[in-house]
């Protein structure tokens, strides 16, 4: 049953990379790199139809020593019949940003670096870069047009029922070492916000799951994937978290569509690394209703 259920369901991961010599003087390790091949041989067994995979797959995209986990359980993937997509952290592309792309592309062919689509089971999931720095102005505005033009195009094809927008910086965590990303707010959210069936943004770069709601509007924070575990703000400044008592150290997510709207379920790795348990689960109405009284998205900083 738990594989007949895995196959109506899509997976999310993010943030996979080993730790850096340089975070652990700052960040505690704890079995990372064991709990990201956890995580892998999980998904592997559980053979879904699609992966969705956030950014950061590796420390350091340019040196082809860090890819060599990662290809091999890209191989199983394709040997069990998992078809993964995937979009580029800051990692990826950390230190030589083109060599980091160039190895990228090399195993993931259907990317584009300027965002793309993908469709599972009547739910189109738009895939796009937040690496603005490295990005050309031309690149930045044709990411943009062909975001902003997909999403009306998406909403107005019957096809779709809902629509998933991610990235790979959240727009809003409270992560005290990453944060909030200015730039996806104002770049990516309000299309987001706009579109009549877009109904969950989900992003990684914050180690931790965390979850907003904003003007009817789900944000999801899931950069559990092996990173080291990142402080989160606790204090009268944090952003309003709905899973406050959810902060697992290890975890991906996996999402199924009912009707318009969808069902969440995020997994997360027991503490002896036995399996995983459901941790935190929710559902998301075709016609979503706030759930908190934040009419307006919260700007960083703010």
């Amino acid at each position: 049953m738990e594989e007949e259920n895995s196959k109506s369901e899509i997976l999310f991961l993010s943030d996979t990379q080993a730790p850096m010599w340089v975070e652990r003087l700052v960040l505690r390790a704890y079995n990372n790199t064991k709990a990201t091949r956890t995580i892998f041989d999980e998904i592997t067994r559980l053979k879904p139809t699609v992966l969705y995979w956030l950014g950061d797959i590796v420390s350091l995209g340019y040196r082809k020593n860090k890819w060599r986990v990662i290809d091999q359980f890209l191989l199983k993937c394709t040997e069990v019949g998992t078809s993964v997509y995937a979009i580029m952290g800051n990692h990826d592309v950390m230190g030589r940003p083109r060599k980091g792309a160039k190895n990228f592309q090399q195993r993931f062919p259907e990317h584009s670096p300027t965002g793309y689509v993908k469709r599972t089971d009547e739910i189109a999931v738009v895939m796009l870069n937040s690496n603005f720095s490295i990005m050309s102005v031309e690149e930045l505005v044709k990411q943009q047009t062909w975001y902003e033009q997909t999403l009306v195009d998406l909403d107005a094809d019957a096809d779709v029922k809902v629509i998933i927008v991610t990235c790979h910086h959240a727009p809003y965590s409270n992560s005290k070492l990453v944060g909030s990303s200015k730039l996806v707010q104002q770049r990516f959210v309000p299309a987001y916000l706009k579109s009549k069936k877009a109904r969950l943004f989900i992003t990684g770069h914050s180690h931790a799951f965390e979850r907003y709601e904003f003007a009817g509007k789900t944000f999801l924070v899931i950069g559990g994937g092996g990173g080291l575990r990142q402080p989160l703000n606790t204090s009268s400044s944090r952003l309003p978290d709905i899973a406050t008592a959810y902060k697992p150290m290890f975890h991906y997510l996996a999402v199924r569509r009912e009707g318009g709207g969808l069902v969440l379920t995020s997994y997360c790795l027991k503490n002896d690394f036995s399996g995983f348990a459901i941790g935190y689960q929710f559902e998301i109405p075709a016609e979503q209703v706030p759930v908190t009284t934040s009419e307006e998205p919260v700007q960083a900083g703010k």
